[in-house]
């Protein structure tokens, strides 16, 4: 007799536990660790709920096709379900059905029809296919999601898979750049190799095509220290994107915090993550994940039961005061509930999993005030950021918080614990803004070029705090900032509704692509002026991959669903233009990294030191006088020159730095600015190495003080005071 069910082969309907085998061979187990635990002679199953009545552990065949045993967790610990089975092993593909009461007015959605996804899982398998059965409640009914759906989910699910983790890494440690050195990538893992040339196709989008040499080589060559990958936890693509042929690209719709995205795997082993890490760790590359912990991909009341909703949905989410609905501070329908401690527990074994057993080197939190967020408001010392700070193993690797969400309070950018690092919203908002040519933008432009003092300075924080950047995945590429005035998403297929409206963009007299010379100079200038900004401030500099070499994505503002060459890098149309930008940015990385003065490690004052005769930074008008307030105030002051002295120490020690001196100078208007070179004590003449009007410069050309330089309009230059020449010591007389 076959007891087997092909879940396949049958309707919702005809999908009846009792046609499943049931067992009594498993063990009790422990509750710890949460999840599935191959120990060598068998498996630990542990899940935790609070509120449920039973727990039943559902195995499938190896492609997860077939339910061929229902095993009842025997045991109940500290509210975790567990149980051991000596039979299973890494392989063994499963889900979990929990029992309890059905009561959304209470807050209680327990619903054993629907096959449930292991907040542990370390990996999934198969896709998740959309369909009424999904939902714990019946679609269409009057009573909404106070129904109950007694349709089996099992075949429309994903499901998990026991994994065996060992992994024998390379020689190759951590590359543990220093905050100060650091310069992030953002970019996509299925994205930046999808077209890729050298990329065989079978990896092409995966964490195999990631590894190989040609791509890490480039990332490398290019001179940035990380990349940061857009999610790649297990996640969920949108019903409502499905039904349009998209999908869910960026990926920030989760559903299993610790196990990888199934599409993003070339093969069926998840240690092909560890390889990708190991590879890029081998040519000093850090590894940094965008993730996303603040919601799930369950929706609000009317969304589908997958996994937390139905293992306990009153622990795992904030509910509101009617606990029928839930606090909705991320904009997606939930906000995972990180004030109950088991909850808390989940998130942080998560990070220690990727920190520890993937190596990964740090993470972007998004929507990150949610993490810091108590039920009266958000603490910058609050439970998480805490739990974080005194771990021994997430306070050694690199936190970043995106500081906003759209929750009551949501905006907290410097509010964050020492120790982590913040997007900074501002530096973007004001860098664009200057180089557009807006009014009065110079007293900001000085705060957030000086790493943002204003809003990070305290507590003992760092310059590195602040996370500069003037592009990121959502909004414009660079060369879009300069080619459109307004966001064209019509392929979203939202009316162009979506995404920002407050660009901050200029296409300077035609909107998209053009053939005018004039107009393709002054954009590729002010592409130029902005990496160059953003290379030669204070903070952590973050680069959005492909604005290297000015990658377009049409004017799409909110490519989250464009899985497609609108957001794919296309390596092969690289043009002439795009190569000459490709070397101009790897020479603003290698001048960041040769001349330390530009990531100083403390923040800088622009106060006179008696002591020492200096200031570590003078901000000078084009005529080489020292800004008033006068001058300041100006709204259509657009030009300023910064000195950075060398002189200044910048560790505090009574003794005079022995950094280089810089002089930049930045012009923002619509006519060329003669600017006045100053004269510095110690110095002889000023060597000019970046001239954003003279992009090709070879070498640096030298200019006396006093010199006046006639700066472009629109561009920006960076000069290197050359040591005045110290007469040599005369010989010793000989005694």
């Amino acid at each position: 007799m076959n007891d087997k069910v092909d879940i396949r082969e049958q309707s919702p309907a005809q999908i009846v536990a009792p046609n499943v085998r049931r067992t009594s061979r498993v063990r009790e187990g422990l509750p710890y660790p949460l999840g599935a635990t191959w120990d060598g002679l068998g498996v630990n199953f542990a899940i935790f709920s609070a509120n449920a009545t039973k727990v039943e552990l559902c195995l499938f065949d190896e492609d997860g096709h077939r339910e061929i045993e229902r095993v009842e967790l025997p045991e109940y610990t500290d509210e975790v379900w567990h149980g051991y089975l000596p039979d299973a092993r890494p392989g063994t593909t499963y889900g979990y059905r929990v029992h309890g009461p059905y009561e959304p007015t209470a807050g209680h959605r327990f619903n054993p029809n629907k096959l449930l996804l292991d907040p542990y899982a370390k990996q999934l398998i198969g896709d998740l296919k959309w369909n009424p059965a999904l939902f714990g409640y019946t679609l269409g009914s009057p009573d909404a999601d106070l129904s109950f759906d007694e349709r089996d989910s099992a075949r429309f699910m994903p499901k998990c898979r026991v994994v065996e983790s060992a992994f024998t890494w390379a020689r190759a440690r951590r590359p543990q750049i220093p905050w100060e050195r650091t310069i992030i990538y953002e970019t996509h893992l299925r994205g930046f190799t999808m077209q890729h040339p050298a990329v065989p196709k079978e990896f092409r989008g995966t964490f195999s095509g990631l590894m190989q040499h040609e791509v890490i080589e480039y990332i490398k060559n290019l001179g940035v220290t990380a990349v940061e990958l857009l999610p790649i936890h297990a996640f969920v693509d949108d019903s409502y994107l499905v039904e349009k042929g998209l999908k869910n690209y960026w990926g920030y719709n989760s559903i299993g915090f610790f196990a990888p995205q199934p599409r993003y795997l070339a093969t069926p082993f998840i240690n092909e993550v560890k390889e990708m890490v190991s590879h890029l760790h081998d040519a000093g590359i850090e590894v940094i994940l965008d993730v996303v912990y603040n919601h799930t991909a369950e929706g609000n009341e009317l969304g589908p039961t997958l996994s937390f909703r139905g293992i306990d949905n009153a622990s795992y989410y904030r509910l509101a005061p009617d606990p029928r609905y839930y606090i909705n501070d991320t904009g997606t329908g939930n906000t995972v509930n990180l004030s109950h401690s088991r909850i808390l527990q989940m998130v942080t074994d998560s990070l220690r999993y990727w920190a520890q057993e993937v190596q990964i080197d740090g993470f972007r939190f998004d929507l990150a005030t949610i993490l810091g967020r108590e039920p009266h408001g958000f603490e910058e010392d609050g439970r998480f950021l805490d739990a974080c700070r005194q771990d021994p193993a997430l306070s050694q690797v690199k936190l970043i918080a995106e500081p906003w969400d759209c929750g009551p309070g949501g905006y907290q950018v410097g509010r964050f614990s020492p120790g982590w690092a913040e997007w900074n919203d501002r530096y973007r908002d004001t860098v664009r803004a200057y180089w557009k040519g807006d009014e009065g933008k110079l007293p900001e432009l000085a705060a957030r070029i000086t790493a943002s003092a204003d809003i990070f300075n305290k507590r003992g924080r760092r310059p590195w705090a602040s996370v500069n950047f003037v592009t990121a995945h959502d909004g414009f590429t660079l060369n879009d900032l300069v080619s459109y005035n307004e966001k064209h998403n019509e392929a979203n297929g939202e009316d162009n509704k979506d995404g920002h409206d407050h660009n901050l963009s200029s296409n300077y007299g035609v909107e998209g692509p053009t053939d005018d010379p004039e107009i393709r100079s002054l954009r590729s200038r002010q592409i130029r002026n902005m990496l160059a900004t953003l290379l030669f401030s204070q903070g952590t500099p973050m680069l959005l991959a492909g604005d290297e070499f000015a990658r377009t994505q049409q004017g799409n503002n909110n490519a989250y669903c464009q899985d497609n060459e609108v957001s794919w890098i296309d390596w092969e149309s690289i043009d002439e233009d795009g190569v000459e930008l490709l070397e101009f940015t790897r020479k603003l990385i290698q001048l960041r990294q040769n001349l330390p003065i530009l990531r100083r490690g403390r923040f800088l004052s622009g106060v006179y030191n008696e002591e020492l005769d200096v200031k570590d930074v003078t901000w000078l008008t084009p005529a080489g006088d020292e800004m008033t307030p006068e001058n300041w105030e100006d709204p259509n002051a657009r030009c300023i020159s910064i000195l950075l002295d060398g002189r200044a120490q910048p560790t505090g020690i009574r003794r005079r730095g022995t950094d280089v001196t810089l002089l930049l100078i930045l012009n923002a208007h619509n006519d060329v600015v003669k600017c006045t070179l100053p004269e510095v004590v110690g110095g002889e003449t000023w060597m000019c190495h970046i001239d954003t009007n003279q992009p090709d410069l070879d070498a640096p050309a030298e200019f006396g003080f006093g010199k006046i330089y006639t700066v472009t309009a629109h561009s920006l230059l960076l000069f290197q005071l050359k040591p005045a020449k110290q007469p040599k010591p005369g010989k010793r007389k000989s005694t």
